[in-house]
């Protein structure tokens, strides 16, 4: 199940989204989506951990179908108040996704991985209903922002205490894991402290610069294989009677010689060759 934002940290999460001083680092987030994902106008998206909904501009304006989920009601109510009609919410967790195989032809997963208890069965389940893309956004564990969160979270009780982090080769062992050498696209963005990053702005833009893994925040595309999930099906076959010749009654599938014993049960003979064997029906 994981960690459930409550009320407090549903506000807390807008605020730090919607604040000034954070705008640049969500904007270089939000191209890097965008540019990683290269979503196709008019395809569906399914958004896991949706949150406040505060990434879905982008794919507003695209023409993107959108559809989110979240195990908070907190922030399912703020994000229905601010998307409306243009999405479809629904409440649960991404170990178990409420949908059918392929439903989607993108799944996104943005800083939600820190937060469920099994990454692995998330993954899954996203690889099950995904089509095209699976996009993973992740709070990069070998960033400089991660240790500066990490003794934040000593002195103050924060959401981060809470998360998980992981590396880009975390992510991609366990992606490998689950789907084979697949592949696999990784970049990310957040190289610099706040008070150098609008200055460092056109460096963040640099392709290069994006395959150093050790940005704040990095962004790993896959291309899944088609999966589907499967149950146990149980399959009733009653045997067939037959009169044989002589007038014994027989039981069993066509061509399989079949004799009545003379305590009233019957056996199969099964020939391989020049032996044979017998089983009870």
């Amino acid at each position: 199940m994981g960690y459930v934002f409550d009320f407090k940290d549903a506000i807390t999460y807008e605020k730090w989204f919607n604040g000034s001083r954070n705008r640049f680092a969500v904007e270089l987030e939000s191209r890097l989506i965008m540019e990683m994902l290269n979503p196709i106008p008019g395809r569906r998206l399914l958004d896991v951990g949706c949150g406040t909904a505060a990434r879905w501009f982008p794919w507003l304006e695209k023409g993107l179908d959108l559809t989110g989920l979240d195990p908070s009601p907190y922030m399912l109510d703020m994000a229905g108040e601010k998307i409306r009609h243009r999405g479809e919410f629904y409440r649960g967790f991404g170990e178990d996704l409420p949908f059918e195989d392929n439903a989607f032809h993108y799944v996104t997963l943005i800083t939600s991985l820190e937060y469920v208890d099994d990454p692995e069965k998330v993954l899954r389940e996203a690889a099950r209903v995904a089509k095209d893309k699976i996009f993973i956004g992740i709070l990069n564990r070998h960033a400089a922002k991660c240790l500066q969160r990490r003794i934040k979270g000593m002195f103050v009780e924060t959401v981060c205490n809470r998360a998980r982090f992981f590396s880009i080769w975390e992510i991609r062992t366990l992606v490998r894991k689950i789907l084979g050498d697949i592949p696999l696209l990784w970049k990310t963005v957040g190289q610099f402290p706040p008070p150098l990053e609008k200055i460092a702005g056109r460096i963040e833009a640099s392709p290069l610069v994006k395959n150093v893994p050790f940005g704040s925040f990095a962004g790993i595309v896959v291309r899944p294989d088609p999966r589907y999930r499967t149950r146990p099906m149980a399959l009733r076959y009653s045997a067939k009677q037959t009169v044989a010749a002589g007038g014994d009654a027989r039981v069993g599938c066509a061509n399989s010689p079949v004799e009545r014993r003379h305590d009233g049960s019957t056996a199969v003979r099964a020939v391989t060759g020049k032996k044979s064997r017998m089983s009870s029906v």
